[in-house]
Order: C-alpha cells, then sequence, then structure tokens
C-alpha cells in the first residue's frame, strides 16, 4: 500500500473515531455524570457512583459504539504512531473512554442487582395482593 492510501484510510479512521468518541462521551456521562474520572495506572480520588440503573437503549447505544468502533480496528492494520497525528489522538482518546466504561462497569452492575432487587421484591407484593383477591372471592 502506498503512503497516500495509509493516509487516506487514517483520515476517514480518524473520523470515525471522532464520531465514536463522540458518542461514547455522551453515553458515558449518562451513565455516571458526576464520575471523576482518574488517567490510566492511577485511582480516582472520588468514588463512581450511578444514581440509577442504565436504560436498556442507553447499553444497547453504548455496545453498538463499541462494536463499530472494533470493526474499525479490525477491518485493516493501523498505521504506524506518528504518521497521522490526529488519528493518534482520537485513538488515545477512544482508550480513555473504554478505560472510563472499565472503571464504572462495578457501578452498572450493582445497580442492576438493586434494580433486580427492587423488581423481585415489587413482584412478590403484586403476587402476594393477587393471592389475597383470590382468597378474598373464595370466602364470598
Amino acid at each position: 500500500m502506498s503512503t497516500t492510501t495509509l493516509l487516506r484510510i487514517a483520515l476517514t479512521r480518524a473520523g470515525d473515531f471522532r464520531d465514536t468518541n463522540r458518542q461514547l462521551r455522551l453515553w458515558l456521562d449518562r451513565l455516571a455524570p458526576n464520575c471523576e474520572t482518574a488517567e490510566p495506572g492511577q485511582q480516582s480520588s472520588q468514588p463512581i457512583r450511578q444514581q440509577r440503573a442504565p436504560s436498556p437503549d442507553c447499553i444497547t447505544a453504548l455496545l453498538s459504539e463499541l462494536v463499530r468502533a472494533g470493526a474499525v480496528l479490525r477491518a485493516e492494520p493501523l498505521p504506524l504512531r506518528g504518521i497521522d497525528p490526529e488519528l493518534d489522538c482520537e485513538l488515545d482518546q477512544y482508550r480513555r473512554h473504554v478505560e472510563r466504561l472499565r472503571q464504572i462497569l462495578p457501578s452498572i452492575y450493582n445497580q442492576l442487582l438493586v434494580e433486580r432487587a427492587r423488581l423481585e421484591a415489587q413482584r412478590a407484593r403484586v403476587s402476594s395482593a393477587a393471592e389475597w383477591a383470590r382468597a378474598s372471592r373464595q370466602t364470598l
């Protein structure tokens, strides 16, 4: 492949990753809006908090962006670092987003467990009320 072809591919990839980074930032901010993220290899000074369980749409959109980025990464080998500084910058940002996601996944998991427990408790209350209603109809 010629250098011109590699640069054209790199520019397309830089644009793809710019779009992906924009979307990842949006979805990660929705997942953990009050989250301070540490640089890779450092601990955050603030605990990662999640107020409520993420919506299925949010998780689906985030996964879709990650799958799309993975397809771009697997499509062809990346040019050597330094050939396209814009692509290098976008890939670095992508890595930071993936690291941020890795940091907030335990919080998301915990919130999903809390939501599951809440739904199971609600199901038990509804089931108990239905059973009570059936029993009271039989006594009448």
